[in-house]
């Protein structure tokens, strides 16, 4: 198994690039969250990894961040899904906004994708809920992507008083971005209180 590449980034011809890394040339399939964060052409590159072997040929497929590679995992999971589609979901929604969609069970968002309908996205979310709350570095981005956010602190102290990702998020969900931690859990229990 091929689980993580370095080496120099020779090509980028979306969604693949080749990647030189001791005297080999890797052609990596990667979602474009991870596209648009590569450096320019000649450059190093480290990219985290999935290696499949399938009838049809063998394939590498590329992420920047172990989080993304642990939830195109998830998805391929799911029967019916493959390689393609949990590519076109992490390049359409990055993961912390994929991880609150699943906590909310929020079809709305998945359905933007191309190629995933309302059954589809339905799905998804029924497959997917709970396997990341195991994730640490996953559920504290699922408020706000950017690190480290406001929005991480308020849910883990929710998650830390009992409350079900699910219950967190819903409360968490009218908050402004640059709001103060004490305040936000503050309002988030206030918004707890009333369901």
């Amino acid at each position: 198994m091929i689980g993580r590449i370095s080496g120099i980034l020779l090509e980028k011809k979306p969604p693949q690039i080749l990647v030189e890394a001791g005297g080999i040339g890797y052609e990596i399939d990667v979602p474009m969250s991870t596209f648009f964060d590569l450096p320019a052409c000649g450059e190093k590159v480290e990219l985290h990894t999935h290696f499949a072997v399938r009838e049809d040929g063998h394939f590498l497929y590329g992420f920047a961040t172990s989080e993304e590679r642990t939830v195109f995992r998830q998805l391929i999971k799911i029967s019916g899904i493959g390689a393609r589609t949990a590519l076109a979901v992490l390049s359409g929604l990055p993961v912390s906004e994929l991880t609150q969609a699943v906590a909310l069970q929020e079809t709305g968002r998945l359905v933007k994708i191309p190629g995933i309908g309302k059954k589809t996205a339905e799905r998804l979310l029924l497959e997917l809920r709970g396997k990341f709350d195991a994730l640490p570095s996953i559920a504290g981005q699922a408020f706000h992507p950017g690190a480290p956010s406001p929005g991480g602190d308020i849910l883990d102290a929710l998650l830390a008083l009992g409350y079900n990702e699910r219950e967190a998020l819903a409360a968490m969900k009218g908050l402004d971005e640059d709001i103060a931690v004490s305040e936000g859990i503050r309002l988030a229990l206030r918004q707890l209180a009333k369901v």
